[in-house]
């Protein structure tokens, strides 16, 4: 018997905004699902994508080149990126760390998850 992956990346449409919701741990390995959520973003086109990053408890550069990539794409057709804390501590050290903390405009929900 085999183990069906669980899904990490779950993306809908809310009015004018398309929300993708990322969790758990996210690595080279899900580079697939992280890219289809980006493919049904940009055909969206709508003016806001927000990530929903609260219950991500690992990134790697993926998912940094990934929010990188897409911040500029969303630039570039007018349209705004907003990632969606709080942030976990592994997420936030990855941004601050990497120097791009300050190029996303971040949003809370409410109080920090437990790291």
């Amino acid at each position: 018997m085999y183990a069906v992956p669980e899904r990490k990346v779950h993306f809908t449409q809310h009015g004018q905004v398309f929300v993708i919701t990322v969790t758990g741990e996210m690595d080279h390995d899900d580079t697939e699902a992280v890219e289809a959520a980006w493919a049904a973003a940009d055909e969206a086109a709508l003016p806001m994508t927000a990530v929903d990053l609260s219950q991500v408890t690992f990134a790697d550069s993926m998912l940094l080149n990934a929010l990188l990539d897409a911040r500029r794409r969303h630039a570039a057709d007018g349209r705004e990126l907003v990632l969606i804390g709080p942030l976990r501590s592994g997420v936030r050290l990855l941004l601050d760390i990497s120097g791009t903390l300050d190029h996303f405009r971040i949003v809370s929900t409410g109080p920090s998850p437990a790291s």
